[in-house]
């Protein structure tokens, strides 16, 4: 029902394509009052000759990071006595490496909104009080997750970006032809071809706002 309590968890699997059920779950003590969410656009700077400027050419996206704070409390004030240390253990027992295939576990976050596939990247852990006996009574796991898409998803995603279909691109303040071709092809060379596909007079004067089509590579090549 609405307003309904759930605890944030994280499943793991052991198959890529997260096929199959989870191999393990672990379900937190507390939920987070706040999680941080990093998207990150990685840029190659490239200058023409004769330019002073330095244009940000478009490089790839970065997967996704995520930040949580998983607070574990053994003093049982706030809900009910634990063994922090074992708590912590059972944490990186679905997070962390699998012997049988021999990398860390695929991981999905379930929380609200939030469904996420990814890794554990890095853990920092922070124990806060103790026993007597040097037992921890708390302890503060800070936990990076980075995303993961199975191949079947990316290939279908970087598919509308493909060099062997025909894109229609427009031209920014500052592209040179070279540029623009190299982000698509991974090949500058091929400016030439692309110039005259377009019909272009003068390639080395492109105006901002025009569009270009950018046929298939495989039809370009001699």
């Amino acid at each position: 029902m609405n307003g309904e309590l759930k605890k944030m968890r994280i499943e793991a699997f052991k198959e890529a394509d997260y096929s199959g059920a989870p191999t393990g779950t672990f379900e937190v003590m507390f939920n987070p009052n706040a999680y941080t969410r990093k998207y990150e656009v990685a840029y190659e700077e490239r200058q023409g000759q004769g330019d002073t400027s330095s244009p940000q050419v478009f490089g790839t996206i970065k997967p996704q990071e995520y930040q949580f704070d998983f607070m574990f409390d053994g003093t049982g004030t706030a809900t009910e006595k634990v063994d922090v240390q074992e708590t912590v253990d059972a944490f990186f027992r679905v997070t962390g490496y699998d012997g049988e295939i021999h990398r860390p576990l695929y991981l999905k976050l379930v929380w609200g909104a939030l469904v996420s596939k990814c890794v554990l990247k890095s853990a920092d852990i922070s124990y806060t009080l103790f026993k007597r006996d040097g037992y921890p009574l708390r302890a503060t796991v800070k936990a990076s997750f980075s995303e993961n898409i199975e191949d079947t998803l990316r290939v279908a995603e970087e598919r509308k970006n493909s060099p062997d279909l025909t894109h229609r691109r427009v031209v920014q303040q500052g592209d040179h032809l070279s540029l623009m071709t190299d982000r698509l092809y991974r090949n500058p060379a091929y400016y030439f071809k692309v110039a005259r596909f377009n019909d272009l007079n003068n390639f080395r004067r492109l105006q901002a706002g025009q569009a270009l089509q950018f046929p298939p590579l495989k039809d370009q090549r001699t």
